[in-house]
Formats: C-alpha cells, structure tokens, sequence
C-alpha cells in the first residue's frame, strides 16, 4: 500500500468517526430532550399553578415584545366592547335597511347593523314596527349615541335619562344611556308608555316630543312617520332614493313629569317625557 492510499484511508477512518461521534451525541441530545419535554409535561401536569405561572410569564414577554414594536397596549378582548356586526350576515330586508341608513346619515353599516337587528327583535317583543323605531333614532339623533340635547335627553333615542333613571337600573346605571343598545331598549319602553297614554301612534308621538299639551310639535310626528314609510318600503326591497335629512328645527320647550301609566285621556299638564334633540 502506497503512502497515498494510507493518506486517504486514515481521512476514511477519521471522516467516519467524526460521523459517529455527531451521530450518537445528536441521538443522545434528542433522547435527553425528548426527556427532558415529557419531564416538564408530567411536571406542568401535576403542578397547574406553575403552567399557570409560566403562561402568565410567557404572555407579559409577548406582550411586552408588541408594545415595544407597536407603541401601543395590545387589548385582544376591545371586540367585545365593539358595537358592531358585519351587515352581510343580516336577512336580506335588515341588510338593505342598514346600508341605506348608513348613506343617508353618513354612519358606518357594521354598527348600524347591530341597531336594525336590535330595533327588529325589540319591535318584535314590543309589537312595534322596526322601522318605526329606527325613523325615531333618525330624526332624534341621526344615530348619534352621545347626542344630548339642551334639555338634557340623551343617547340614540333622545332619552330624559334623569326621568327615566329607574328604566337604566336593570342597565347598571344611567351611565349605559350612551351604550346604544341600552338606550334603545328604554327607548321602546318610553314610546310604548307614550302610545299607551296618547291612544294612538301619532298622540303618542306627541307625548314622546313633549308637545302633548303644545299645539304644535314642529312637524316631529309627519317627520318620523315620512321616515318611517320610506324605510319600509326599502325593507320591502324597492328602490328609494337617498336624501340627506334637513336640518333640525329647534328643539320643542318641554317640562318633564313623573312617569306613570293614567286611565283617563291626557290633561294639559301631563307632557311628553322626552325632548326632541
């Protein structure tokens, strides 16, 4: 065998135990890890408060790591809080209710979305058209949540929040006024007592401007009942075009009263319980 030969040889040899070596010190290093993971299964296992722990650990590193690269507080759970729904999972006449109310009033839809879904099942619970209920936040507020007006009704449905303070218990307090869906369910309610009290839809409305004892109520009720015709024949799917709403008329004075159902008409000194805005 020449000296070349033995060279190459030797390499062979060394070349393969360098291989070997790798081999078992890898095999040995996955085997010690794989060890060493059931280890700290059967630990976490037993012990939930360290998982606990380590997960606490684990996510104020993350988070930590993100509002150091965005500069802001991540809050997984603000959806929650989110008034809002995607309007193409509504039914089809709910669906074109929103997108034409989102153009008239210049409101985004997936908002909007969740009041006409809203103002469909309370109108349904309360026998009231949903439509009618939708025309009163239009022409109360234009779908503004924090409206209040100088009398000091508040919310989506121009609320007399300080009369109605007992209607916002079941709420948590009058603060949830300004949560739309609140303020349209005690909004219901008052309208409900305001036509029970009137004896009809339009005395009602009266009532619920504060106009009952005025001679005029400033073309609120042939203002919410115009809106509410072309809002239901957009239910129905026929076209109807979109004009912008006029400008508000001054607000009627109104001086709130003690709520109280009555069995006898309306005297002069019973007025409506809520002010337009």
């Amino acid at each position: 065998m020449t000296a070349l030969e033995k060279t190459v040889q030797a390499v062979q040899t060394f070349a393969s135990d360098v291989a070997e070596g790798f081999f078992e010190i890898t095999h040995n290093g996955f085997a010690l890890l794989g060890l060493a993971v059931v280890f700290g299964v059967i630990t976490l296992t037993a012990r939930p408060d360290l998982r606990q722990t380590g997960e606490e650990k684990l996510m104020g590193w993350l988070q930590a790591r993100q509002i150091a690269a965005l500069g802001i507080t991540p809050e997984p759970s603000a959806m929650e809080r989110a008034t809002a729904a995607n309007p193409h999972a509504l039914p089809k006449d709910q669906a074109a209710v929103a997108f034409w109310l989102s153009r008239k009033y210049k409101v985004a839809p997936e908002p909007l979305s969740v009041l006409v879904a809203e103002a469909y099942e309370v109108g349904r619970k309360a026998k009231l058209d949903p439509t009618l209920i939708l025309a009163i936040m239009a022409v109360e507020s234009s779908f503004n949540p924090f409206a209040q007006s100088p009398v000091g009704a508040q919310g989506l449905m121009q609320v007399m929040t300080k009369v109605h303070t007992d209607k916002y218990d079941s709420f948590g307090g009058t603060l949830a006024a300004f949560d739309p869906v609140a303020n349209l369910r005690v909004g219901v309610k008052v309208l409900q007592e305001c036509i029970a009290r009137a004896g009809s839809l339009e005395g009602g409305l009266r009532f619920y401007v504060g106009a009952a004892n005025l001679e005029d109520d400033g073309g609120y009720a042939a203002k919410v009942m115009a809106e509410h015709a072309r809002l239901m024949v957009v239910a129905s799917g026929r076209a109807m075009p979109v004009v912008p709403p006029m400008p508000a008329a001054p607000p009627v004075q109104v001086i709130p009263v003690e709520a109280g159902p009555i069995a006898h008409p309306p005297s002069a000194d019973k007025v409506a319980l809520l002010s337009q805005s």
